[in-house]
């Protein structure tokens, strides 16, 4: 997984990369929780979901939001690191085009940004997210949400709340043709340390459903 570098509207965007040689393969841009609890691209969690996309097939890439690590810029309370976002899903655009299922994911603060991102960008074709913040963010934008995805959670999340991911949830379900796979892991807290592998599994449980047979095979 090479270092990359990207350029966005605040200057160098830092990230890596991984491609996956096999025709129209499958893309995801995974994200870092906030960078002000010290979130990076090397997020434990935030490199765990990039390597289940990658062990499933796809092209990934995750990157650093302005400010962090060798990005350029400040800290821009979301708008700016959504605007990096963007820039990163039209650079793997452009060196992967034809047509094929393009997925984001995130931890935290990260899954506050894809969610944003999916309603603006309608190619992308599915989410993972992982412990969305909705006690510290209105989710009402996703009204309605444009696909289904996967939202995974720990049972004793005391910093993403599991009550509040219930009711997120449920309020995503309730949306006509939106299905919700919602895994939660007991005993688990928000640093899923010693979960890693629980998370992977989930995503590739998940990924084989919706493609019937495996995404390394679509």
């Amino acid at each position: 997984m090479p270092a990359i570098v990207l350029m966005g509207n605040a200057g160098r965007i830092e990230a890596r990369y991984h491609h996956n040689k096999t025709p129209n393969a499958p893309l995801v841009i995974v994200l870092h929780p906030n960078p002000l609890q010290g979130g990076t691209m090397n997020n434990r969690v935030t490199v765990a979901l990039y390597n289940a996309f990658v062990e499933n097939g796809f092209s990934a890439i995750r990157f650093n939001f302005r400010g962090v690590g060798k990005s350029e810029g400040i800290y821009d309370k979301g708008e700016g690191e959504l605007t990096d976002t963007a820039a990163v899903l039209d650079w793997i655009q452009s060196i992967n085009q034809g047509e094929r299922p393009l997925w984001i994911a995130g931890f935290s603060f990260g899954s506050l940004i894809g969610m944003q991102l999916l309603m603006r960008r309608p190619e992308i074709a599915g989410f993972v997210a992982v412990c969305p913040p909705a006690n510290l963010y209105d989710f009402a934008f996703l009204a309605p949400c444009p696909v289904s995805g996967m939202i995974i959670n720990g049972e004793k999340d005391v910093v993403c709340p599991i009550e509040n991911v219930n009711k997120l949830v449920e309020k995503l379900n309730n949306q006509k043709g939106i299905k919700i796979d919602y895994r939660v892991l007991s005993n688990c807290d928000h640093s899923f340390k010693n979960d890693l592998l629980t998370i992977k599994d989930c995503i590739t449980e998940y990924l084989n459903a919706k493609y019937v047979g495996a995404a390394v095979n679509m």
